[in-house]
């Protein structure tokens, strides 16, 4: 069992960021996933929200841990904050995480250095044609 909140405090974000072999960027959201048995971190995602939609920088699991399900659910927390706040676009840097895991979130290859993903409808109950490929 785990959760998964936004991580007010910037140095606990570093600290994090850290864990998890990301770099620390102060000016971004952050979510941290904790074990809810143990309150060690899991995994870790930083992201912003400007006038072209979302951009995730990081979704990573701590160093040494795997668990690609909760990385998922993680994932799909952090577009779904991106969502809400009414982006229904986002990228992703190619590096942000495990190419499997951002693929398996809804991102696609584009011709550029990053992943796209079109939100819209994706958590609105009905998937709206967002296909989860694993």
């Amino acid at each position: 069992m785990f959760r998964i909140s936004p991580i007010n405090d910037k140095e606990l974000q570093e600290k994090y960021a850290l864990a998890c072999g990301a770099k620390f960027r102060a000016d971004f959201f952050a979510y941290a996933m904790i074990n809810v048995e143990t309150d060690e971190l899991m995994g870790f995602s930083q992201f912003e929200i400007d006038s072209k939609g979302g951009y995730i920088a990081d979704l990573r699991s701590r160093i040494g841990y795997s668990d690609f399900e909760a990385m998922f659910i993680l994932g799909r927390a952090t577009m779904n904050f991106i969502d809400l706040c009414g982006m229904h676009t986002c990228r992703a840097a190619a590096d942000a995480g495990e190419r499997r895991l951002l693929l398996s979130i809804g991102f696609k290859d584009t011709d550029s250095s990053e992943l796209f993903a079109d939100m819209s409808g994706m958590f609105d109950g009905k998937c709206d044609g967002h296909e989860i490929k694993l």
